[in-house]
């Protein structure tokens, strides 16, 4: 091979070289994505927007829609029959490799473990009626099921999918996608992530909307101290009631409480270390890259992914106004012992939404802490959010 052959194979190697020439027809999405991966980063690294979610998010997405990568090709999974892993494993790419983890629900399942092993469910223990609360901010994923469905564009399966962007909740809207609409993986993710990370920016309108100055100044008394043998017995007690409920919940359900025993049970502190810490960072590094890589400019610049993201903050800001409405009817029923300020941390993006809470208060009546009391909505609504999930695949798996 002569010199100016080896230069010429070298040149169409390059990624510009396929940029301008295999990619003529939609050169301009990829420079799209390009420039979305930057406002993730930016989101991230700049304003701290959930960036140990956004930024492995946006490296996915750099690598799957940098032309001749190569790393991640989703005709391995996007098959009518059964996944060859054997192929994959053979001669799939790096991302190829890691995403078995998504399709598979193993990821979700660990975030699942280290999100219990760092749950603290003391307040919903010693305020069992934040469970109401917990299941009125799940409006907004029934709703936004029903927009999706009606709309027309979506099957229900993939309108279940869009509805659990509702629940706020990254692993719950990725076991169910995965599983429902995996085409949709990339743009659900991407949407419930993002809003998650724009809590603070989002909820205070709604929160000021739906409560007077007088509601938000009110303080709730102290909640009840709870035994060591509550918290042992919480867990388990869940588990085997979901279990009965709601079998398909179970597999979330069972890792999140299998996490929290990890913690409570006072014998395995090790092993809560673990999850909390090492299990817990390496499998968001896995479970951002994996997820951003199904963000490819073919299969998310389309309208439908402009209609999932609009769908997506509808059913958020549904969610957190039926955990407030929840919340202020039950201020009305106790008489004015209840903030409702609270209600907007029903939605399970744990422990923002609960901050967010107590900021309000706090702007209302700089005496006034709100946290303990908010967090027990916010894991009701850890609890609440994966029941959707199970519901939902129950009824179109």
């Amino acid at each position: 091979m002569s010199l100016l052959e080896s230069l010429q194979n070298f040149w169409e190697s390059t990624g510009i070289y396929r940029l301008i020439n295999s990619l003529d027809a939609v050169w301009w999405q990829t420079i799209l994505m390009l420039a979305l991966v930057c406002v993730l980063a930016y989101l991230a690294i700049v304003k701290g927007f959930e960036p140990l979610l956004l930024l492995p998010i946006a490296i996915g997405m750099l690598l799957t829609n940098l032309p001749g990568g190569n790393m991640f090709h989703s005709d391995y999974f996007m098959t009518a029959g059964e996944i060859d892993y054997g192929e994959i494993l053979r001669h799939g790419g790096l991302i190829d490799i890691l995403y078995i983890g998504v399709k598979t629900g193993l990821y979700p399942c660990l975030v699942f473990i280290g999100i219990g092993a760092m749950t603290d469910f003391t307040p919903l223990i010693s305020n069992p009626k934040s469970l109401l609360i917990g299941a009125g901010a799940q409006l907004g994923v029934f709703v936004a099921f029903a927009g999706a469905l009606i709309s027309g564009v979506f099957t229900p399966e993939e309108a279940a999918s869009i509805g659990i962007i509702g629940g706020a909740d990254g692993p719950t809207a990725i076991t169910v996608t995965k599983t429902l609409a995996p085409g949709l993986l990339g743009a659900i993710a991407i949407a419930a992530y993002s809003y998650m990370a724009l809590i603070p920016m989002i909820q205070p309108p709604l929160m000021r909307l739906m409560t007077t100055p007088e509601e938000r100044k009110i303080k709730m008394t102290e909640l009840r101290k709870v035994s060591q043998a509550e918290k042992i017995v919480f867990p388990i007690a869940v588990t085997a009631i979901v279990a009965l409920i709601v079998p398909d919940a179970l597999v979330l359900i069972g890792c999140l409480m299998f996490g929290n025993l990890l913690n409570v049970s006072g014998v395995t502190g090790r092993l809560s270390d673990t999850a909390q810490n090492a299990l817990m960072n390496i499998v968001t590094i896995f479970l951002g890259i994996s997820v951003g890589a199904t963000a490819t400019a073919e299969n998310f610049l389309k309208f439908e992914t402009l209609l999932i993201i609009v769908l997506g903050l509808t059913a958020f800001m549904i969610s957190t106004f039926g955990g407030l409405l929840t919340a202020k009817i039950m201020c009305k029923l106790t008489g004015g012992k209840i903030n409702p300020l609270i209600g907007s941390a029903g939605v399970s993006a744990v422990p923002m939404a609960a901050r967010v809470a107590q900021k309000e208060g706090q702007k209302a009546d700089p005496s006034n802490f709100l946290l303990m009391h908010a967090m027990g909505p916010n894991v009701a609504g850890v609890i609440g959010s994966a029941v959707a999930a199970g519901v939902l695949l129950a009824c179109f798996k």
